[in-house]
Order: C-alpha cells, then sequence, then structure tokens
C-alpha cells in the first residue's frame, strides 16, 4: 500500500481525536460516575484494534476507497470538533455526570444524541476502507456497536436519573446514533 495512505490515516486519526484532548482538560470534576461504561470502552478499543489484523500492506487500492476513506474521516472530524465544543467541559471517559451538568441539545446533539460514538463510526469505516477484509470490518462493526450500547445504556439511565421528563422527551425526538434511521 502507498505511503501517503498511511499519512492520510495518521492525519485522519490526529484530527479526530484532537478536541477530545483540549475538552477533556476542561472538564469538571463528576459527583456521579459509573465506571461499568469501561467495558464499552474496552470493546471499542478492540474493535479498532482488530482492524488493523489484516494484511493490509498488500492491498490495491482503487480510487473509491480512497475517496470514502477521505469523506468518512471528513465526517467524523467534523462531529468530533463539534460534539466536543458543545458538550464542553461536561466531556468525560467514563459515564459520569457533575453537580452543574446540564443536558446538551445544541450543535450535534440537535441531530443526533451520541454524535462522538457516530465519528468513532465513522472513523472506523474510514479506517477500513482501505485497510480491512469484510470479515474483520463485520467483527469491529460487531464489537464497536455492543462497546457503544454498554456506554450508551450507562450514561442515559445517568442522564435519565438527573433530567427526568426532560431526557425522555430529548430521548424521544432524537435518534441515538444516525439520524432519521436509529
Amino acid at each position: 500500500m502507498p505511503l501517503y495512505i498511511y499519512a492520510i490515516l495518521i492525519a485522519g486519526i490526529v484530527a479526530w481525536f484532537t478536541p477530545f484532548v483540549f475538552a477533556h482538560r476542561k472538564a469538571t470534576s463528576a459527583s456521579t460516575v459509573d465506571r461499568r461504561s469501561r467495558w464499552g470502552v474496552l470493546l471499542q478499543l478492540a474493535a479498532f484494534s482488530l482492524l488493523w489484523q489484516g494484511h493490509f500492506w498488500t492491498r490495491e487500492l482503487p480510487g473509491w476507497r480512497l475517496v470514502a476513506c477521505i469523506l468518512f474521516f471528513g465526517l467524523a472530524i467534523l462531529l468530533s470538533w463539534s460534539s466536543s465544543r458543545a458538550l464542553g467541559r461536561h466531556l468525560r471517559i467514563d459515564a459520569a455526570l457533575g453537580s452543574d451538568h446540564q443536558l446538551v441539545r445544541s450543535g450535534p446533539y440537535s441531530v443526533v444524541r451520541n454524535p462522538i460514538y457516530t465519528s468513532m463510526l465513522l472513523v472506523i469505516c474510514a479506517i477500513a476502507v482501505v485497510i480491512a477484509p469484510w470479515q474483520l470490518v463485520i467483527g469491529a462493526l460487531l464489537l464497536f456497536a455492543i462497546g457503544t450500547e454498554i456506554r450508551v445504556r450507562t450514561e442515559e439511565v445517568l442522564l435519565a436519573q438527573k433530567f427526568g421528563a426532560e431526557f425522555q422527551a430529548y430521548r424521544n425526538s432524537v435518534r441515538a446514533y444516525i439520524p432519521f434511521v436509529y
């Protein structure tokens, strides 16, 4: 595989991940934490790792795959920057709420409830389209979906406890991951 593909993958991952580093520095302390969400994080990391297990260095790369990779990364980066900006000081790795936590419904959170996870799915697709055989992509997507569901369910329990009917109305009106679909 040409060297420029690796440069695109590295640049895409770094550009996607950077806003979370900045936002995490601004995070306030959490008053309620549910560490069970770490199991979801572990499965999501396993999904990303699985993609790199194929013999991608010998793979042919048609032009459409490169275009798809760049488009997926572009959307993922747009979501990661706008999501981390909208979430601001509430961004945490664990499912957690601070005493001053607010229900964020602006920016990408007005379109999907979990735009960060949507952006992660787009990163998986960007990587998969250029390096992974379909068998690994299916396995990675399955691990990612399970890990994401663990995280989302843990987070949404906390949000429902804190915001009650306000969160339920938001949950009923905004899709979880993919606008107009799910």
